[in-house]
């Protein structure tokens, strides 16, 4: 089963997260969090890590949608998206939002899911001609 989107980028990791905010900004959602996994698991437990950001992205109108269909699906937002440093440049990977609509059972959700879907790969295409 395949959970997630991603493409390898060759820019900066700084550059890299604030194009996908607004990759993600141009298809509809926002970042309401930011977790920086590399400074968290410094501080926390002294461990070094590569640049590594999660992004909790949300389209509001989707979310609505959703959460009217069926309101347990709140544990499962947002749509995580994650920015890590990996040796061939900086990889973004997004959750297949699917993978919701699989674990929750619920018909009315799919069509959503669907639409989350499509939303997430364009903003991972308008970051690269090429996605895995």
């Amino acid at each position: 089963m395949v959970f997630e989107e991603s493409v390898v980028l060759t820019e900066a990791f700084a550059e890299v997260v604030r194009r996908v905010k607004e990759a993600l900004a141009a298809e509809g959602f926002g970042t309401l969090t930011e977790i920086d996994v590399q400074a968290t698991l410094k501080a926390k437990i002294g461990k070094e890590v590569a640049p590594f950001v999660i992004l909790g992205a949300c389209n509001p109108d989707l979310a609505s949608r959703a959460l009217e269909a069926e309101p347990q699906i709140g544990v499962l937002l947002p749509c995580n998206v994650v920015v890590r440093e990996v040796a061939e440049g900086v990889r973004v990977e997004a959750m297949d939002p699917g993978v919701m609509a699989a674990l929750v059972g619920s018909h009315a959700i799919r069509p959503i899911a669907d639409e989350a879907r499509e939303l997430i790969s364009n903003a991972l295409n308008r970051l690269s001609p090429v996605t895995t």
